[in-house]
């Protein structure tokens, strides 16, 4: 059960600005050690911000149906990107194709924040909506999978573990 009554409805992006203090945009999940706040949400693409402490990470995955983007805003992650270890700080932007084996890691000492979003949005929310407060990494791959989130094998990917 993730405490939330209101199911998130996509359709049409609708126009406008999102306030920082709008309810509607203040939907918060605490997923694995990492903070996300989702920033839009439609049919054809979903933001959200992230707050990720050291020592977090997001394991080697696959989204088969959706592009993802990273606008890094503070700290340094550390990515493995079509088959390579890179690094992106403040002002970087990764991209991230559908279908493309990826990670991001927070192995530097200080909070990492970013914008992350995906196109088209697919069930992102829905899944992070599951998500919200779950401990058990096996039950996250598990759940993933059902919401079009493949994650890798643990030891396919080297420095990954």
């Amino acid at each position: 059960m993730t405490g939330f009554d209101d199911e998130i409805v996509l359709g049409a992006l609708p126009a406008g600005i999102t306030h920082s203090d709008d309810a509607q945009w203040r939907r918060k999940w605490n997923v694995l050690g990492h903070t996300y706040w989702m920033k839009a949400a439609s049919e054809t693409s979903f933001a959200f911000e992230t707050l990720d402490p050291p020592g977090t990470g997001v394991p080697p995955h696959v989204h088969p149906t959706q592009d993802e983007h990273i606008y890094v805003l503070g700290g340094v992650f550390t990515l493995y990107l079509d088959g390579q270890w890179e690094k992106a700080g403040p002002g970087d932007t990764v991209r991230m194709p559908k279908g493309l084996p990826h990670a991001y890691y927070n192995r530097g000492d200080e909070n990492a924040r970013a914008l992350f979003w995906v196109s088209p949005a697919g069930r992102l929310a829905q899944l992070f909506d599951k998500l919200h407060d779950l401990t058990d990494p096996e039950e996250v791959v598990r759940v993933s999978a059902e919401h079009d989130v493949d994650f890798l094998p643990p030891g396919s990917v080297p420095g990954a573990d």
